[in-house]
């Protein structure tokens, strides 16, 4: 080659390659592959995405991730990977579930018609799945009926782990900041009466609100019903007025799901924490076994339409519910926490 002549201009690909940027390590390369088998479209998956936090990753999804990586089981959602963008936002690939959330159907009085057939169905799915997390020691601490998810086969599933946390082995010696399942138990209390009511039950719009309702509704915390309660820090927010815990025959007069179905619901309401029922013993109660029979979960009643409100769902912030819900939903309180 002539010297005095310029060297050939490169090929077009060879001088785009000089531009790109520095290869990819391997941990980028591998999360660039991950993402490439979602993010083009896939109708059995669904992504949720994490916003981008200023000390690192969210916390909220840290939890939703360690724990959904432990728990497989048919009443809790999937997931099946984690990747994340360009701006840096944390994308959680979860099992797609395109029925909306028990919510709906709930709020949907004028189409949706159930019974207590369809109730035991949905409250038999919610309790193997609160069982699971407390046999694999996990609190999940935001059980409503927005985090239950409905799959295309009627199936519930238990999703939104971002408040979720890990306790200790329920046979060892726990410190006064730890608290035991029956936090989870009482929430699932609240989705059976809300199921039955088809409104929130307790909807306390206040702390002090919210105490004085279940005071009313369930019983004043005495040192008969709950022995060592009046040593509880905050003790003093409970109001003066007394009121009795209502017997079966009231609670069948609101809850008409049979005597059976009424015991149960008291047992997960029970004031003190160490005499609730588990959900272990939830799992063996006579209501499972007493007529009707669950519905089967292929002819449980169901909503179309719930993907656009999966998608919110997903967006929302753990522990958030709507505004207009906010104003009449039950906080889930227990008293051994204050």
């Amino acid at each position: 080659m002539d010297p005095r002549r310029a060297p050939p201009s490169p090929p077009c690909d060879s001088l785009a390659r000089r531009r790109r940027a520095p290869a990819l390590d391997l941990s980028e390369q591998m999360n660039e592959e991950e993402k490439r088998k979602y993010v083009r479209g896939r109708s059995s998956v669904r992504i949720k995405v994490q916003k981008e936090y200023t000390d690192g990753l969210p916390p909220d999804a840290v939890r939703e991730i360690k724990h959904l990586q432990e728990l497989q089981h048919p009443n809790i959602i999937s997931l099946f990977s984690v990747f994340s963008s360009k701006d840096q936002n944390l994308n959680l690939v979860l099992e797609y579930l395109p029925l909306g959330d028990l919510e709906m159907l709930i709020r949907d009085s004028n189409s949706i018609h159930y019974g207590t057939a369809d109730i035991k169905a949905w409250m038999g799915m919610l309790t193997r799945a609160v069982w699971f997390c407390h046999e694999n020691y996990v609190l999940h601490r935001d059980i409503k009926p927005n985090n239950l998810l409905i799959a295309a086969d009627g199936e519930i599933k238990l999703a939104d782990f971002g408040l979720a946390r890990s306790f200790a082995d329920p046979h060892q010696i726990m410190t006064s900041n730890h608290y035991s399942g029956a936090v989870d138990v009482w929430s699932v209390g609240c989705v059976f009466a809300e199921l039955v009511l088809r409104n929130p039950y307790l909807p306390g719009e206040t702390d002090i609100n919210q105490i004085e309702l279940v005071c009313r509704n369930l019983g004043t915390p005495t040192e008969d019903n709950w022995p060592g309660v009046s040593k509880l820090r905050e003790y003093g927010a409970i109001p003066a007025e007394m009121y009795p815990v209502p017997s079966k025959e009231v609670l069948r007069g609101l809850f008409p799901v049979g005597a059976d179905g009424v015991d149960l619901l008291m047992r997960t309401l029970v004031l003190d924490p160490k005499k609730r029922i588990t959900a272990a013993e939830m799992l063996r109660h006579e209501w499972w076994g007493a007529a009707p029979k669950p519905t089967r979960k292929e002819d449980l009643p169901r909503k179309d339409g719930g993907e656009e409100k999966m998608g919110a769902d997903l967006k929302r912030r753990p522990g958030l519910v709507e505004e207009d819900r906010g104003k009449r939903v039950a906080r889930k309180l227990d008293f051994s926490q204050m």
